[in-house]
């Protein structure tokens, strides 16, 4: 089992796509162990995209990810990294395809709903950024022997 880290962005939390973004992670089997509704201020997005500061766009994205609500999230699951950056899709909306939730959802770029952890690492650093241990729960789902297949 992994974890990841996945925020739906200021644009996704403003267009009430909450509930159908985060139906798409449990409908595929993904289980939730941590969810909260944040507005993080340029300071801490600044740490979170730590990795793009020397990028033309960081400022502007960290503007982005400040200017409102960001519901932050931990999913688990076996290759939940991998799979879950698939459910997302492509950066770029235009480049995704149907079915996933940029492809569906996105239009542009700039405004792509959906952040996920690209690695192991990041979503490490990522999940220990936006949660503190204790807001990570452990439990086992009713329904992890119908999708794991463990009895």
């Amino acid at each position: 089992m992994e974890r990841t880290f996945i925020a739906i962005k200021p644009d996704g939390v403003q267009r009430g796509l909450v509930s159908e973004i985060v139906s798409r992670f449990e409908r595929k089997g993904y289980k939730l162990v941590a969810i909260k509704l944040v507005v993080p201020s340029k300071q801490f997005a600044e740490k979170h995209y730590h990795d793009l500061k020397e990028r033309p766009f960081f400022s502007g994205l960290c503007d982005f990810l400040s200017s409102g609500p960001v519901l932050a999230m931990v999913i688990k699951s076996p290759h939940v990294i991998k799979y879950g950056r698939k459910l997302i899709g492509a950066t770029d909306p235009s480049k995704s395809e149907p079915g996933t939730i940029r492809g569906d959802l996105a239009v542009v770029v700039v405004r792509n709903i959906i952040h996920g952890s690209d690695g192991p690492e990041t979503a490490k650093d990522e999940i220990a950024l936006w949660f503190q241990p204790k807001e990570l729960v452990s439990y086992t789902s009713n329904e992890e022997k119908w999708i794991y297949g463990v009895n």
